[in-house]
């Protein structure tokens, strides 16, 4: 079994207005330093295969698919294997 990790975010060129938001909440707490705020979604899926090949090919589906809109998203992962808890 794998645990892929998968962050989707949107594309630099779309207007994030939940990223503008927060930073301005930020920026009301009186932190200063952060210039610049997006937001995104993270998802973990616990994948059954043989390899981290199918794996990864199960993981491109969903988020091709389902997960990431393509016009507005962009997406990455990680995948890695899961320990058996004896």
């Amino acid at each position: 079994m794998f645990l892929s990790k998968i962050r989707i975010t949107l594309r630099p060129s779309i207007l994030d207005p939940q990223g503008k938001a927060v930073g301005h909440a930020i920026a009301s707490l009186g932190v200063n330093a952060v210039r610049d705020v997006r937001m995104g979604k993270y998802v973990e899926l616990k994948v059954e295969g043989p390899s981290e090949e199918e794996a990864r090919a199960a993981t491109e589906e969903v988020c091709k698919k389902l997960l990431a809109n393509p016009v507005m998203e962009d997406y990455s992962y990680e995948i890695a294997p899961l320990q058996d808890k004896a």
